[in-house]
This record gives structure tokens, sequence and C-alpha cells, in this order.
């Protein structure tokens, strides 16, 4: 089992969530850390433990961002991290497919999820290290997360949708 470290320079912690029931917006957080340990052999044996910095959630607009930082999103001065524990991991029976069963922390509330994962190859990079990659996705209720703030719309329904996709594009390099 090898130690592989999140490449932030090359890693994407994204998610998506309908705005105004017509549209989605999409953001990101720019500083994600961790580690995964794995064996392309034995991948059911695979372990991630990862986080983002809240503070560090981009939408490319700054008045969104700030109130995504504020006590009625993230609440980023009292819960600074988002972080990700894999409890297991279940093959699928398809190729290089698994599902990481873990705890997701926002806000200080750890909710299990289940992210749908799969293993993208490994391979040695220019300056003599060896990286892997990974693709998962999986949905969560924002409000599970006590992400409660919304404002209802004049013919209906709220102004920011309560489930969110949450995709990670991860490369994570090999520790010696």
């Amino acid at each position: 089992m090898a130690i592989y470290k999140i490449d932030p320079a090359h890693t994407v912690a994204e998610f998506a969530v309908r705005h105004m029931m017509i549209s989605t917006v999409k953001g990101a957080f720019s500083k994600v850390d961790g580690q995964i340990e794995f064996d392309p052999e034995h991948p059911e044996n695979a372990s991630v433990v990862a986080e983002a910095d809240a503070a560090s959630v981009t939408t490319h607009d700054d008045g969104r961002d700030g109130h995504m930082r504020s006590a009625d999103f993230f609440d980023v001065e009292n819960y600074p991290k988002i972080t990700f524990r894999s409890r297991k991991v279940e093959l699928t029976g398809q190729p290089r497919q698994a599902k990481v069963v873990g705890d997701l922390t926002i806000r200080g509330v750890t909710k299990e999820v289940v992210f749908d994962a799969e293993f993208l190859g490994e391979g040695a990079d220019p300056w003599g290290g060896s990286r892997v990659g990974f693709n998962a996705t999986t949905t969560i209720n924002r409000k599970d997360f006590g992400l409660q703030w919304n404002v209802p719309l004049e013919k209906g329904g709220f102004l920011v949708g309560d489930n969110v996709k949450i995709t990670l594009d991860v490369q994570a390099v090999k520790q010696n």
C-alpha cells in the first residue's frame, strides 16, 4: 500500500447548485490537501483523508464568494475546514470503479456520503515521481450540513437549490 499526497496544483474540488430554479452555479475550493493510501492491485483497501480550506471558495463573483464565507453558508471563522475521511471502499464490479464511503464534515456537521469514484490511472512524472489520478462525484443536500440560508422566489421556489453536486478531479504524488 503506497501513500500519495494530493497535489493541490492538479486537483479540482468543485460543486454545482441550482440558482433560481433555472440555472446552475458552479464553484470550487482553491486550497485542498490530503492523502490517499492506494494499491491498484487491491483498491478495496484504499483510504482517503482530505480537506478543503472553506475560505478558498470561489464562484468567480466576489460578492457571492464573500456571502458564502459568511455565517449564512460556510461560516469560515468558526468552521475553517471541510473534511472527508473514508471508512470503506466497495468495488462495483466495473473496471476501475468503486464506491468510496466516508464521513463528510461541513460547518461542524458530519454525515456519511458515498462518492462514485473512478481510478483514472498512474504514471511517472517528468521529475522522477509517480502519480495517480481519480475522479469522484456525489450529491448532498446542503441543509443536512446546516446550510439553511435561502430566499423564496415571488413565483414559487427558492433562490438556492438544496441538492449540491460535488465533483473531485484528484491527482496525487507517491511519497517515498
